[in-house]
């Protein structure tokens, strides 16, 4: 019964990219959405009994929501995306490149522990052990200190040592 539903939304591939391309999508945008359909109608289809069909029609109104929900999804998630043009960035490349290999880890490693001798022993004491490789729920479990005095005090201390550098 899957496998039918499937095979017949499938036939109107077309259609349902067209659909996406009213939305305002480029037809790359827009087949990447249809796929994307594709997986969360059958995973739907294969955990429950979604029955996409009307008739002996897909729904073309569910089909419609469900990729206007995509849609609509990827809108809002891309506002949080810097799209970069590689073409404009490409020049500068070879040079923030070397920019960044000569970087003195000897006099950055002093400077940080300049830094950590001038602070607080109880932060400096929370970063050296998060540090260097215990979880911060397992120190709060060992030490009886609450998680979130751990957290933030080794987020200061990480953000003051990242001023730095």
């Amino acid at each position: 019964m899957i496998e039918k539903q499937m095979i017949l939304l499938a036939k109107k591939h077309t259609t349902w990219v067209e659909i996406v391309c009213t939305f305002g999508c480029t037809k790359r945008i827009a087949e990447d959405l249809v796929q994307e359909m594709y997986i969360k109608i059958q995973l739907s289809l294969e955990k429950s009994n979604l029955d996409i069909m009307y008739k002996d029609e897909i729904n073309y109104y569910y089909i419609f929501k469900t990729l206007k929900t995509l849609f609509i999804d990827l809108k809002r998630k891309s506002k949080n995306i810097k799209i970069i043009d590689l073409d404009e960035h490409i020049e500068n490349f070879g040079d923030t490149y070397y920019a960044y290999n000569e970087v003195n880890y000897e006099d950055a490693y002093q400077t940080i522990n300049e830094e950590l001798s001038k602070m607080y022993w109880y932060d400096r004491k929370v970063f050296e052990i998060i540090n260097s490789g215990e979880s911060i729920a397992d120190f709060s479990r060992n030490s009886k200190i609450k998680y979130y005095a751990l957290y933030f005090t080794y987020k200061k201390v990480k953000d003051q040592l990242k001023k730095l550098l």
